[in-house]
This record gives structure tokens, sequence and C-alpha cells, in this order.
């Protein structure tokens, strides 16, 4: 039998294909990164057919590129080799909400607008990253660590026990999912560490090269019974700092980020051009959001001892900070941030970062928060020399852990149909990227030619990675063509 007819075998015949038409939709997405289509595309429907699937490509030593969302920005899904698409969208069963244990259990083709409907019927919901699309995978994001806008510290790490299928075809469960008996053993899978190793850890941030996890456990949190919103008008990024410094490690707070003039009117804005354009006028350089919540226990008593704490903090330290429920000119936008920080981006909606030029690409990494006045400095004596606007730039700051940390992220909006923009704007964000690299920033998720960058100047941890990539995927068929694979 040939490839083809053992791949249709396996996931049946309307779950198989290698029409051109189709295999194209997998050959880009919104990144930079080159088109590249696979030469097959299978739909497994659980995890034996995900194990044969991937035992036929190491006997044929073909590539297989796992994919589970309809919405990708990064280039990690597009083919770099051919190969097998194996497209896990039939895969989208949420397996159990554990309410008592706040633990959910989702198959990869979970879609976030499918998780948070769900949960919200069990008074429960999911700690987010900012506005991901109602398309977008969940379980990918949690695999590629996307950054949660709460900065609470039990919520850093969301991922718990998971199954994956590793290259060799073998499946294998993780953390106290690995028992006997599981799910109907007394462990219920909210320990992602062991057996041995936390494996869990292996497969985050590997963009498919070291195996295809079916299904996850998710920490999740009742929704709050009381929130408040404050806004804070910030054209001091220094001063804005040290306030969070002092406020957020004394556990001040749920959702916390900062957001520049061009990125809050982009999200906001509901008439295009006319409402963007004359937001990003007249909003202040950057605007900090803070929402202190209550849950179940005592709501009243923690938000009255939040708000205490802010008002003596500002009255005797931070006299410029200004926190508000508004901003000025811009009626009922507190509420209507929290609201759209709790959800996914709408389906059917022009994700927010594509509606201004049709395209954007983003450039984001960990740093310290005390030198995210430098890395904006970078960025804003940089972009001109290719001819951008410094005033186009989208600014996101997001605490992380009450400030430990922080992820920052620089959009750059550009027309996809204009090949010189878009060339322009690869070699801006290449040219920045290093610029950031040498003062600090630290791409824990290097994407493309940032991964190349980056594992050069690691070469230790590198050679040690591919020892391991050897070891679990000895013919090299899981996604080649990322990392340092």
């Amino acid at each position: 039998m040939s490839i083809r007819e053992k791949l249709s075998e396996i996931v049946g015949s309307g779950n198989f294909s290698e029409d051109p038409s189709v295999l194209n939709t997998y050959a880009s997405d919104f990144s930079l990164t080159p088109a590249g289509a696979p030469s097959y595309v299978a739909k497994p429907k659980d995890a034996q057919e995900v194990a044969k699937v991937i035992r036929l490509a190491n006997e044929s030593a073909i590539p297989v590129v796992p994919v589970s969302s309809d919405v990708h920005f990064n280039g990690a899904t597009i083919p770099k080799q051919g190969g097998i698409v194996l497209d896990l969208t039939r895969m989208k069963k949420v397996l159990e909400i554990d309410v008592d244990n706040r633990r959910v259990r989702v198959e990869a083709g979970v879609k976030w607008q499918q998780l948070t409907d769900e949960l919200a019927k069990k008074g429960m919901r999911m700690i987010m990253p900012l506005l991901p699309p109602a398309g977008r995978s969940v379980l990918t994001d949690y695999l590629e660590r996307e950054v949660p806008t709460n900065v609470v510290y039990d919520y850093g790490e969301p991922m718990q026990s998971l199954e994956v299928v590793w290259p060799t075809g073998e499946i294998f469960r993780m953390g106290s999912a690995s028992v006997n008996g599981y799910p109907d053993s007394a462990s219920k899978g909210a320990n992602p560490s062991g057996p041995g190793i936390d494996f869990y850890r292996f497969v985050q941030g590997a963009q498919g090269t070291m195996g295809v996890v079916t299904w996850l456990n998710l920490k999740i949190e009742s929704i709050p019974k009381i929130d408040k919103v404050f806004l804070a008008p910030v054209d001091d990024l220094v001063y804005a700092q040290d306030f969070l410094y002092r406020v957020l490690p004394r556990r001040i707070g749920q959702e916390c980020l900062l957001l520049n003039n061009v990125d809050l009117a982009a999200i906001i804005a509901e008439k295009w051009p006319g409402d963007f354009e004359n937001l990003r006028a007249n909003l202040p350089p950057w605007t900090l959001v803070l929402v202190v919540s209550g849950l179940l226990r005592r709501p009243e008593e923690k938000i009255a001892y939040e708000e205490n704490f802010l008002s003596q903090v500002i009255r005797n330290e931070f006299r410029k900070m200004e926190l508000q429920d508004n901003l000025p000119g811009v009626p009922g936008i507190g509420r209507k941030l929290l609201d759209m920080l709790r959800k996914p981006w709408p389906a059917g909606k022009t994700y927010w970062k594509n509606i201004w030029k049709g395209g954007s690409q983003s450039l984001f990494f960990i740093g310290r928060p005390n030198a995210t006045p430098l890395f904006v400095d970078i960025v804003k004596k940089i972009v001109p020399q290719y001819g951008y606007p410094v005033n186009d730039i989208g600014m996101y700051i997001q605490p992380i852990e009450h400030n430990r940390a922080c992820h920052v992220e620089f959009t750059f909006f550009y027309d996809p149909a204009n090949a010189a923009e878009k060339s322009k704007i690869g070699d801006l964000y290449r040219n920045v990227a290093a610029s950031l690299l040498n003062q600090g920033a630290f791409f824990s998720r290097p994407y493309g030619e940032l991964a190349t960058m980056m594992y050069e100047r690691a070469s230790g941890y590198t050679m040690a990675l591919k020892r391991l990539k050897k070891v679990f995927d000895p013919k090299n068929i899981m996604n080649p063509g990322n990392l340092c694979f």
C-alpha cells in the first residue's frame, strides 16, 4: 500500500486529503515565515490514531507537523520539509470539568470560545492570555507558554498532567495522570511532575518537535463575585514600574497590564478607521489596567482591603498615580476592558492586530520590569532607520508573578500585500531583536530566525537539546526545521 492509502485507512477517507487546495490552507499563517505546504493532511480522532500515523511516518521517515488551531501567528506549524500535517481539530472534547479541584481536562482541538462557554456554565473561568482568537487551540497557547494577564503566582503555571504521543508512536502519560486506572483512579491529574522528571516542561515551547500532546489538564478558577477595574494614564514608564514593584508583590490585583495608545486603540475601537485614529490621538501614551477581585470567600472584605492598600500607597508614595474607573473621553472603557480580558477575541471578527493594516509582526520576550524603559528607547531609536513611524508601534507590557518579571511585546503593523513593506518589516524585526538581545531581553519562545539567534548563544544547551531529540525522535520526523533541529 502507498503512504496515502495507509493514511486514509488509519483516519478514514473523509479525514485524509492530498488536494492541493486543502494543503495550501496549511502552508502559511500570519507570520513572516516563508510558505511551505505539506504532502498530506490527516485528521485523527484519538491518541491511538495519532500513534498509528506517527509510527507510519517513522517507517517511511516522513516529517509530521502537529496542528490543533485554526489561527497561527509564528510559523511554528508551517511545514519546513513537507510531509504530513497531523490536524488534531477533530479531537475537541472537554473531557472533565472538576470544580472541586479547580481543574479541566481538554483534548488538543478544544478552542477558546468552546472552553470559556463550557466553564461559564459551571461558574468557572480560565486564566487567559491577552485576547486569544476564538478559534485558537487552548492547548496550543499553554504549550507555547502564552503569558496570562492575571499576575497571581498561583496561575503562572496553568499546565498540569497530560498525555503525549512520542515521536516513536508510544503513548505516554505524565504526572499524576500516569497512575494505573486514570482517569477513574483516586488521582485527579492535578500534579504535573513525574514520573521521574518533569516531562511536561519537556514538551512546553517545543513547537511540536518532541511529541504530540493529545489532552491536557489545566487549572481553572471561579468567576469572581465582585470586580473593580482601575485605570491609570501613564506618561512615565519608570514611575509606573516603581508603582507596580510596590503594589504587585503584596498580592494586590488579579489582571494587570500596560498598553500603549496604539494597542489600546486597536483593541477597543469599534468603527474603523475613525474610532481608532481618534483614540490613539487622545489616549495617554500608556494606560495601566489593574483589576481587583473578590472570589467566593468574603469578596467585599477582600476588595476593601486591596482598595485601602492602594489608597495608602498612592497617598504616601505615588501621588502622581491616578487610579480611576474610567479614562477621560472614553466612557465605559473599564467594564468593556474587563469583559474583553476574560473572553477570546470574537469569532468572525478580524483579529485586533490585523484590522488596521491587514498584517502585523509581534516581537516578544521576557525582561526585568525596570528595564522596560530601556527596551522601549532601543526600539524607538531603530525603527526610524527603516522609515517606520515611531507612533505606529504597538506596545504591551505584562507583569509576571507579581512583577517578578514581565512579558514585553512590540507590534509592527504592515500591509501584507505590499512586498517591499513586508520585507522592510522583516529587516526591522531582525535588527530590533538582535539589539534587544544584547541588552538583556530573553527570548523564551524563539520562533523562526530568532531560534538561530538564541541557540547560537547557548551552545552547551543546544548540544544537550539535540542529544535529547536524538533519543526521543531518532529519525527527526517531528516538525523538523524548528528550534535547533
